[in-house]
Order: C-alpha cells, then sequence, then structure tokens
C-alpha cells in the first residue's frame, strides 16, 4: 500500500502529463504483479463495491477520533471530501505494516458476507495502522468511490514503457470483460496470445469538435461526411460463433439489446462493425427520447422491444474474415461495409449510416442546418485516407456539431459542491415563468469559471430566503442562460419538460429577471425539437 500511496501522491501533485507517465511507469515495472493489476484496474474504473455504508463510516470515524458526531458533519463539508475528512481527523496510527495493496483490496472485497461488529473492527484496525495518504485510499476502497486523474491513453503509455510493447497493443489489452479478481499480469499483458479473447471490443477513436471553418480543412473531395447521430456509440463484434455488444464507455450491453442477436444470420464470423446503436421505427431513426427508456436496464421487457426497437447503424468496419482493419484507409473500410451491407434484407438489426454527398463547404453547411430534422446532433467529417486511431486525435476525424439550443431562466436554488469546490456553491435550480410565477424546470453545475463561482457564492450567502438540508432558496434575481442539446416531455417534472445536457453558457448581467423566458416557450421547443 506505501507504494500505492506513493505513486498516487506523485500523480496527484503534478499537473504535468511527463511526471504521472514516468511515476506509472515505474510503478508498473517494479511493484507486485497482483498490485499492478489492481491498479490498472481502479483507474479504469474497475473499483470493488462498496463495502460500508458512509452513514457507519462517519459514526466509527467519530467515535475514533473523540469527537461528537455533529463535530464531524460540521467537518465533512468543509474538506469536501469524506474519505479525506476521515484520514484528517482520525489519531495517529499506533503501527504501520506495509501489506501489499493487494492484500488490502481482497479484505475490503470480503467485508460484504461479515456482520457489521466484525466489520467495525476490522476498518478500526486497518486505521490504525495506516498513515494519512494510506487512510484515505483505504476508505476510498470501502466507499467504492476511487477515482484519480489518469487517462486510460496515460495509463496504456506507462504501460508501454514500462513493458516495452507497443502502445496500440496496450490500449487493445485492456478492453474488453477482464476480472482484476481473477487475470493475472501475464495473462492480461505479457501473454502472446492476449487478443484470443472473442469479446475484445477494439479502442474507439474519437473526433474533435470542429470549431473553425471547414473550409480550413481542405477540398471537399478527401472528407467522408455523414450525420453525427444521437444515439449510443457501440461496437457489435461477430467471433467464434457469438455476437457482443460494446458501449464506447467499455460497457458489455450484449443482454440489453437483444435485436442485435440476429446480425449473426446476416453477416459472417469474424466481423467488427463500429456504429451508433440507435431506436428505429417507420423506417428511420427515432428521436433519442426513445433510446432513453432503454438506458439503464439490464433487461428489456417485451412491450419496451416492441416500442423501441433499435439497429446498429453502421459507419465502420475495423475487422473482416477475422482480420483486423484499423491500419487500412477510410476509403476501403468503407467500401467494404457499403459492399457487406448491400445484401442486407429490410428486416436485418444492421443498416448503413447513409453518406451525405455535398460538391463544397457551403452546400454542407447548408445540409447541417437539417440536422435536428434527421435525428441528428451535427455532421461527422472523416478524412478518406484516415487510419482507425485510439482515442481523440486531431486532424482526421471532426464533429460538426449544430449550436445548443438555449433559454434565459432565474436561478431560485443553490447548493454547494463537492471537492475542491465543497466551499462554493455550484449546483444550481433554475425557473421560467408562467403567468406571475416561476416554475423550476432543470438544474446545471456547470459553465461558469471559478471566478463567477465565486462571485455567486457571495451573493448566495448574503441572499438566502430558506433552507432545505443542503439546499438554499435564494432572492429571484439572476438569469442565466442554459444551453442544452435535447428537449422532452417529462411526467417525473413539475414543468412537465426535461433537458438533455443542460448547462449554464453565460450569466445575464444585461437581462433583469422579468425578461427571462416562460414555459410557453419551453413548450414551443418541445413541440419543434422533442
Amino acid at each position: 500500500m506505501r507504494d500505492f500511496a506513493t505513486l498516487f501522491n506523485a500523480i496527484d501533485q503534478s499537473t504535468k502529463t511527463k511526471v504521472k507517465v514516468a511515476a506509472l511507469a515505474d510503478y508498473f515495472a517494479n511493484a507486485p504483479k497482483p498490485d499492478r493489476i489492481w491498479t490498472i484496474a481502479m483507474f479504469s474504473g474497475r473499483r470493488p463495491k462498496r463495502a460500508v455504508t458512509t452513514t457507519r463510516l462517519r459514526e466509527w470515524a467519530a467515535e475514533r477520533a473523540g469527537i461528537p458526531l455533529w463535530l464531524f458533519e460540521e467537518c465533512y463539508p468543509i474538506v469536501g471530501d469524506l474519505s479525506e475528512t476521515i484520514a484528517h481527523l482520525l489519531p495517529p496510527a499506533t503501527r504501520q505494516i506495509d501489506k501489499p495493496l493487494a492484500e488490502w483490496i481482497n479484505l475490503v472485497r470480503g467485508l460484504g458476507q461479515m456482520e457489521e461488529p466484525q466489520r467495525k473492527e476490522i476498518i478500526l484496525d486497518a486505521w490504525d495502522q495506516l498513515e494519512n495518504t494510506e487512510r484515505f485510499l483505504f476508505n476510498k476502497l470501502i466507499t467504492g468511490g476511487f477515482r484519480v486523474g489518469i487517462s486510460q491513453k496515460l495509463m496504456t503509455r506507462a504501460l508501454a514503457r514500462a513493458t516495452e510493447r507497443d502502445e496500440a497493443e496496450m490500449a487493445h489489452r485492456l478492453m474488453g470483460n477482464w476480472d482484476p479478481a481473477t487475470i493475472t499480469w501475464d495473462d492480461l499483458i505479457e501473454a502472446e496470445d492476449a487478443g484470443a479473447d472473442a469479446s475484445r471490443p477494439y479502442p474507439f477513436y474519437l473526433a474533435y469538435a470542429l470549431e473553425d471553418e471547414p473550409s480550413d480543412l481542405g477540398v471537399p473531395e478527401d472528407w467522408h461526411a455523414e450525420w453525427k447521430w444521437d444515439g449510443i456509440r457501440g461496437q457489435l463484434i461477430l467471433r467464434d460463433g457469438q455476437h457482443f455488444v460494446w458501449s464506447r464507455g467499455e460497457e458489455l450491453m450484449t443482454d440489453r439489446f437483444p435485436e442485435l442477436a440476429r446480425a449473426m444470420d446476416f453477416l459472417p464470423m469474424g466481423t467488427v462493425l463500429d456504429g451508433e446503436i440507435l431506436a428505429w421505427g417507420k423506417g428511420q431513426p427515432q428521436n433519442f427520447n426513445a433510446l432513453q427508456k432503454r438506458i439503464g436496464r439490464k433487461t428489456v421487457p417485451k412491450k419496451l422491444l416492441q416500442e423501441a426497437p433499435v439497429i446498429l447503424y453502421a459507419y465502420d468496419l475495423l475487422e473482416w474474415q477475422g482480420q483486423d482493419l484499423r491500419q487500412t484507409e477510410f476509403a476501403k473500410r468503407r467500401l467494404l461495409l457499403s459492399n457487406l451491407c448491400a445484401d442486407l434484407p429490410d428486416d436485418a438489426p444492421v443498416r448503413l449510416s447513409p453518406t451525405i454527398g455535398f460538391v463544397d463547404w457551403e452546400s454542407l453547411a447548408q445540409i447541417r442546418q437539417t440536422a435536428r430534422d434527421a435525428q441528428a446532433e451535427g455532421i461527422m467529417l472523416k478524412r478518406m485516407a484516415s487510419l482507425y486511431l485510439i482515442g481523440r486525435k486531431k486532424g482526421d476525424w471532426w464533429k460538426w456539431k449544430l449550436d445548443p439550443l438555449t433559454i434565459d431562466a432565474v436561478m431560485i436554488y443553490a447548493q454547494s459542491g463537492s471537492g475542491r469546490r465543497a466551499n462554493l456553491f455550484t449546483d444550481f435550480t433554475f425557473a421560467v415563468w408562467k403567468g406571475n410565477d416561476l416554475v423550476p424546470f432543470t438544474k446545471a453545475y456547470s459553465g461558469l469559471t471559478d471566478e463567477e463561482f465565486r462571485k455567486i457564492t457571495a451573493w448566495v450567502k448574503k441572499n438566502t430566503l430558506q433552507r432545505f438540508g443542503p439546499v438554499r432558496q435564494v432572492t429571484p434575481e439572476h438569469v442565466f442562460e442554459i444551453a442544452f442539446e435535447g428537449i422532452q416531455a417529462s411526467s417525473r417534472h413539475k414543468s412537465g419538460v426535461a433537458l438533455r445536457f443542460p448547462r449554464m453558457s453565460r450569466w445575464r448581467h444585461d437581462k433583469p429577471v422579468q425578461e427571462a423566458n416562460t414555459m410557453d416557450d419551453l413548450n414551443e421547443m418541445l413541440r419543434l425539437y422533442g
């Protein structure tokens, strides 16, 4: 645990990529192999499940620290992180025992099968033999809240350096449904047949947002254009007589979309498609709202399968006849994909995402304005000569999204943030006018600068009307422009609508409260875009 704490401090205390990669590479080269596996797992989101409730942890920490629970609760929001609060308040350890990280994780994984008195005894004993950073990390393991500022890209770069292997190979090895509790370092990282796992997807190639004029990209003939679909990015894998569906977030979603199993009736084994999972009806993609009903469900009832069937709109071919095509130019991959999809029947669960033909950038800009009519978010631009790379790379793939929808709303409630923003009010509830009343319709917590958050925090403290636990009702005095990607009807909200990805795009110092938008404005947006 001591070496892992040293690694964590090196990463946490530096903003330099080179420092982080060097620290990780040194750790992966020298730490015990089981510790390396668990470090990869935790840095890539495969954390142990919560073993103890935070309520019990607060009670036990206050007891061990010799302070009343109310005092602990007063300290918690000031620090902003429960694990850090506990680590600071506990008395110094009376002994130090340096157990490997894997041993501590196995201890945490076993807590769920114990009675509460035994859990408490083990946790108190652990606190008594760990120094501050180690305690903090141990607490994160207990709560299942371990997160660290390391991207998958940095981790694969460090692994490549530590093992003297190719970075792309490392990225591919880390994909898939491997379990840190059962797999070994040798099997995951060093085995020559590591790519034999039939379910393993390829790392996704991600596009950058196009902020300049598309004419800066060069001649249109070098580019392929298609809609940027508003669904779930995924890979459909057909190997060894099986099919697998992976999301861009490396979540295995095969059981959630049973319709895609029929792809095996029409496509050969050794095929991997990259595309968008979309709700489909009346011969065209449906609004994201239809797909949203199925997101988060482990099993899908028959009625929902009928109401919101899905297809994969394929836009790239990553593997064909068992051969990795990622180093083949996009134009050739696309031609193979077109030929593959040409003979598919209408009832096949896979379709070819259509190409958008255009003669110049001006005409494409006009087509882009009709994206919402096509249930799309904008246009994707892919260089015809591009390879299928790993992660987000500038130059060859661009997403040219529509400008977001916006509405001006009044802030009526405020709540403090967490972590480094625990002392600031950052989470707000916004309302629009309905007659003479303000009706809440959305929450937002991003979009402002730190300086703006500090200013609004000072104002909230002076203009609180009522408190409801951590939430403060404030004087309706400030108007904010709220940007969002979509709107839908919602029976769960008092306003009757729900926004997709709402955020504060600007603080409207120039607009009085009386000029904020109305429920009629929201309902008109719902009619046009819902």
